[in-house]
């Protein structure tokens, strides 16, 4: 009896071991960076003149951590108007090329950086990406 009780406990603490040091290693890791995407896609028409113009954007939000995912996600009706104002704000110049639209992009951060920080102290975002800008 004394002989089976000492080969299962021989059997379960190295388990035990390995189950324990999982989650020191879970708790010492970085946090996981997560991209939140603003579904559906931003649409809305910009610019002054008498014909419209539209644009559709696909945007992504970097954070890290899942706190700060649910924080995101918690405040998307605040940020998705924030960037349609944005967005409906601009001109045929400030979305023609390239440096025009990273301006706009940067410009697109620093808003919903600022928004966030209104709401919960700190910017929480650390980078907004366009997944796809269309302009017609």
């Amino acid at each position: 009896m004394k002989k089976s009780i000492a080969l299962l406990l021989a059997l379960i603490l190295p388990c035990a071991a390995l189950a324990s040091g999982g989650g020191e290693e879970e708790e010492n890791a970085a946090p996981k960076v997560a991209y939140v995407s603003l579904v559906p896609a931003l649409v809305g028409n910009f610019g002054a003149g008498p014909k419209l113009k539209f644009f559709k954007a696909d945007i992504a939000l970097r954070v890290t951590g899942t706190e700060a995912e649910e924080k995101v996600e918690h405040h998307e009706p605040l940020i998705r108007n924030q960037l349609v104002m944005l967005f409906s704000q601009q001109t045929d110049a400030s979305m023609a090329d390239e440096a025009a639209k990273e301006k706009l992009r940067q410009d697109a951060l620093k808003q919903v950086q600022d928004v966030l920080t209104q709401e919960e102290g700190i910017p929480i975002v650390e980078d907004l990406l366009f997944n796809n800008l269309i302009i017609q």
